[in-house]
């Protein structure tokens, strides 16, 4: 009966962990701490799925390179705020480069998910969706 039981709650155990697996977030960030970045404030959304970049400083440019070191975004802006989505972006570990008036800022994204889009075709008409 003692064997019986550990089988059942390791079988419990097994399942919540494979639930929890599958509730994770899209993306996570790894910021930067250094003294001198703290100007920029760098977060991901609620749903994580978009990079909010802010600063008193203007923006000048961004620009994100996968583990492939291939640029995925290139970006030249010039004001203080930014969103960039993170759907468009491929599964893995992304390097974010911030240009900030002569000084760069740079941090880590993972993203976790690919970005799963259903097809949708109704009377010669082809449009996709976020799943």
């Amino acid at each position: 009966m003692r064997k019986y039981s550990r089988l059942v709650m390791a079988s419990f155990i097994g399942l919540t962990f494979q639930k929890l697996q599958a509730q994770k977030n899209f993306a996570t960030i790894e910021k930067n701490y250094n003294v001198r970045a703290k100007d920029l404030f760098h977060e991901l959304n609620v749903t994580k799925d978009t990079l909010i970049l802010k600063s008193p400083k203007t923006i000048d440019y961004v620009y994100a390179i996968n583990q492939d070191y291939k640029r995925e975004i290139d970006f030249y802006n010039n004001s203080t705020t930014l969103k960039i989505p993170l759907t468009q972006l491929s599964k893995g570990k992304h390097v974010f480069v911030v240009g900030n008036q002569r000084m760069q800022i740079i941090f880590v994204v993972r993203v976790q998910k690919d970005n799963d889009k259903l097809a949708l075709v109704s009377k010669d008409k082809l449009t996709t969706s976020n799943n």
